[in-house]
């Protein structure tokens, strides 16, 4: 059977997220590295294809560790575009609860192709509204990820603690616990790819503490030990949620997260923004990853992540891009580059630095989801990569191509590579009508705000 060898050669710089060096290039064998080429260096075999990379800077692929599909349909929404977390909650709610399976697939679409145009080949998704008719919403995701080729870990969320129950979802959104663990396992017996080169993950993700009854954090527990998946949900992202775990709990965030057996390395929580130093060492002894989100963290003005605090401790730290109603776009370069300056305020220019920041979207993204097959350029690895060109405007007169990605703006990639295949070539998404689907998503969107 015949196998594609191809050279990316001499790029302009390469970031490989590692100690290795690739300044010759890399040289791809169908879906893998098969070699990291110094200057001056030959690949070992010959080769079908050369690609000229001398005016591009080569990354591994972006990793997307947090977002919400569903919610490009309603950014900018005028009444909560000043609201903070819980009040902004509360009015799209309402909205959310009317979305159907075919606005959810147009929104999908476009996000996925939003994070595939910015260099991003692996993200997940944390979907938690099952309204009536979208009860297959994970389903509707899957041929989406499949249709635009990129690696997804798509998190079947959940919510069961309504307002009559003192939870912050209105009750048509909730779901029992019985529907919940039934069709949590069915999307794992039937999707669920483990291994190597995995395309299409499955985690459990029941929503928040907010939102969710202490009986559903604890079985889906015991569920992802039993079927070694992974877990995830949001934590610590305001105030107001530290509060809600008090009143109703009578604990602290992570003591919550503890007592429902979450506390390990399986789990990776969403913001992660309001712990103590007690808290914080035992997150890093336990290993929970934690997904720095700082636009939506800066968006609704929850706070900053203490991630050097939490890396010290032995967190591992990724990206994401948050909803789409809170950032409100899904472009994780523009999410890297808005990382390390609000880190900057916090801990200061020699902590948070462009490199960094990098191996948090891509290395320390892929240790966040519990793969080590992608998020870096090593023999070996998934044949995931990024090109960036920087011929724009922007970057006249830079001189560090890597910090230039970061510090002049770097917002949209040439080319983009998943599992050894061209996904975005000179700009534009392989097979993709743009116009079409843009027009089709505005559409969608201002049907599900029709009859307000």
């Amino acid at each position: 059977m015949f196998t594609q060898r191809t050279w990316i050669k001499n790029p302009l710089a390469v970031f490989t997220a590692n100690a290795l060096n690739a300044d010759g290039g890399v040289v791809i064998e169908g879906s893998r590295i098969d070699e990291l080429l110094s200057v001056g260096q030959q690949p070992s075999r010959p080769v079908d294809s050369v690609i000229d990379a001398a005016e591009c800077v080569l990354l591994p692929g972006l990793i997307n560790t947090h977002h919400h599909f569903y919610q490009t349909l309603t950014r900018a929404w005028a009444p909560v575009v000043n609201a903070p977390l819980f009040p902004w909650l509360k009015q799209l709610y309402p909205i959310w609860a009317r979305l159907q399976p075919d606005a959810l697939a147009l929104a999908s679409r476009v996000a996925m192709a939003e994070l595939l145009l910015s260099g991003c080949t692996t993200t997940t998704d944390h979907h938690y509204l099952f309204p009536q008719g979208m009860e297959d919403a994970i389903d509707v995701q899957v041929e989406v990820v499949r249709e635009l080729g990129m690696r997804a870990l798509l998190t079947r969320g959940s919510m069961s603690l309504g307002e009559d129950d003192g939870g912050l979802p209105p009750m048509h959104t909730v779901q029992s616990a019985e529907v919940i663990l039934q069709d949590s396992q069915r999307l794992i017996d039937r999707y669920h790819q483990r291994g190597e080169g995995a395309w299409m993950q499955i985690a459990l993700a029941p929503c928040s503490p907010f939102s969710v009854t202490t009986d559903i954090m604890r079985e889906s527990a015991r569920m992802a030990q039993r079927e070694d998946v992974r877990l995830h949900t949001h934590l610590a992202e305001t105030l107001d949620e530290e509060q809600f775990c008090l009143q109703r709990f009578g604990l602290r965030t992570v003591d919550y997260l503890d007592s429902v057996g979450w506390l390990s390395d399986r789990t990776w929580l969403a913001h992660g923004i309001h712990f103590n130093d007690e808290e914080i060492r035992r997150l890093g002894a336990a290993g929970t990853g934690i997904c720095h989100c700082p636009v939506s963290n800066m968006r609704l003005a929850s706070g900053m992540c203490p991630t050097r605090d939490l890396e010290a401790a032995g967190a591992p730290i990724g990206l994401g891009v948050d909803g789409s109603a809170s950032n409100d776009a899904s472009n994780l370069m523009y999410e890297a580059r808005q990382a390390l300056y609000l880190q900057r305020l916090k801990y200061g220019t020699e902590y948070a630095t462009p490199e960094r920041i990098l191996g948090w979207a891509t290395r320390g993204s892929a240790r966040v989801i519990g793969r080590d097959d992608i998020g870096q350029l090593a023999v070996g690895k998934q044949a995931d990569l990024a090109l960036f060109k920087l011929d724009e405007l922007r970057f006249s007169g830079s001189h560090d191509p890597i910090a230039a990605l970061l510090l002049c703006g770097a917002e949209r990639a040439d080319s983009v590579m998943v599992g050894g295949k061209w996904r975005v070539r000179e700009g534009k998404i392989v097979d993709m009508d743009i116009k079409s689907l843009i027009l089709q998503h505005r559409q969608a969107a201002k049907k599900l705000f029709e009859t307000l």
